[in-house]
């Protein structure tokens, strides 16, 4: 019974820092960059957990016959972030500069993406 308790024991510790490890390294920011180009959407979407979600269209690209091919790239936005949240809804349909941080790991609640946006700017 001694040896099934002190295995036990084991398990459970390492579940804990396997977690608490985990945890450390999906908040770990991989890069930080930032983006340029016209804001198509932003939203407050998810079924369970509520995040705000856009699209940037980074311009475009020409495909042989002279076809425009458009290069979206998804964002979020953590739900403190306020003043990011009133700007980008302010911005809407307007060539825009986004500074990001691209984190190991997203949560559920946090967003949809790797890429989080704090700060938005207008192009003039």
């Amino acid at each position: 019974m001694k040896a099934f308790r002190k295995i036990f024991i084991l398990i459970i510790a390492a579940l804990v820092f396997f977690g608490i490890g985990y945890f450390a390294f999906a908040g770990y920011t991989y890069s930080e960059g930032s983006r340029t180009g016209l804001l198509l959407k932003f939203s407050n979407k998810g079924y369970v957990f509520k995040t705000y979600e856009g699209e940037l269209n980074l311009g475009g690209m020409t495909q042989e016959g002279g076809t425009m091919l458009n290069n979206i790239w998804d964002f979020s936005v953590l739900a403190d972030e306020t003043e990011t949240i009133a700007s980008l809804n302010k911005y809407e349909g307007k060539r825009i500069r986004l500074l990001y941080k691209e984190k190991m790991r997203h949560f559920p609640w946090q967003g949809e993406t790797n890429y989080f946006v704090y700060k938005a700017e207008v192009i003039e």
